[in-house]
């Protein structure tokens, strides 16, 4: 897996020949990604980070009203697939499958229907379906080799935590979170080095604007 030492190297190596587009995505991801590195004591502030950077490299303006936010990440995930040639996302799927991705699946407090249960929304028969179902999904996939099914559900999960946190559904440090969060930051870890390395082996292909592009003092905006 690429370290943030491996990946700035190449970045400042090959900058030049990157995209508007992938230039800023690469630049401010590889920033978080540094400060992941460096979180060592704080499993909180490392997988915000990691989410950050992950954020970093795939958020772009949307402009068309028939494109939700669903629908931008879900293309933002098959080009990433389509473009990774060499399949690391596939094998890294498949080799956290038996670690964090299985306990990930296993998780119902990562599961989005868990909690609307808990909020009076639909009852505990289901939200315990929709979970069974979810996981038989992803099951399925992976066994069919479907990355993008399998990466779909476990970015899902790694998105409800996102919530908890950055929503303040969360204490800070809580012994009751403790696995949910070590073993989601455990898997984007390994994912986010390799969407930043993917952007980079495709120095000109068009993500998208991105968002909040940087702006110079005269009110233009700079690459």
């Amino acid at each position: 897996m690429p370290s943030h030492k491996d990946l700035k190297a190449r970045q400042r190596a090959e900058r030049a020949t990157h995209s508007e587009s992938v230039a800023l995505r690469v630049h401010r991801a590889l920033s978080w990604l540094d400060r992941a590195e460096r979180e060592n004591t704080d499993p909180d502030a490392r997988f915000v980070f990691l989410w950050i950077a992950f954020n970093a490299a795939y958020a772009t303006e949307i402009h068309d009203p028939d494109m939700t936010e669903k629908r931008s990440f879900q293309k933002f995930l098959r080009n990433l697939l389509q473009l990774d040639t060499q399949g690391r996302i596939g094998k890294l799927v498949w080799t956290e499958f038996s670690g964090s991705v299985r306990v990930l699946l296993t998780n119902p407090y990562v599961f989005a229907d868990y909690w609307r249960h808990l909020g009076g929304q639909i009852s505990a028969d289901e939200w315990e379906a929709r979970f069974k179902t979810s996981r038989r999904a992803a099951e399925r996939a992976l066994a069919s080799g479907d990355t993008l099914v399998v990466l779909g559900v476990v970015l899902a999960r790694l998105y409800v935590l996102r919530n908890q946190l950055i929503h303040g559904g969360a204490t800070w440090n809580s012994r009751v979170n403790r696995t949910q969060v070590r073993d989601c930051a455990s898997f984007l870890a390994k994912l986010v080095p390799v969407v930043i390395e993917i952007l980079l082996d495709h120095p000109a292909q068009d993500w998208g604007a991105a968002t909040y592009p940087v702006v110079d003092v005269s009110g233009g905006q700079k690459s």
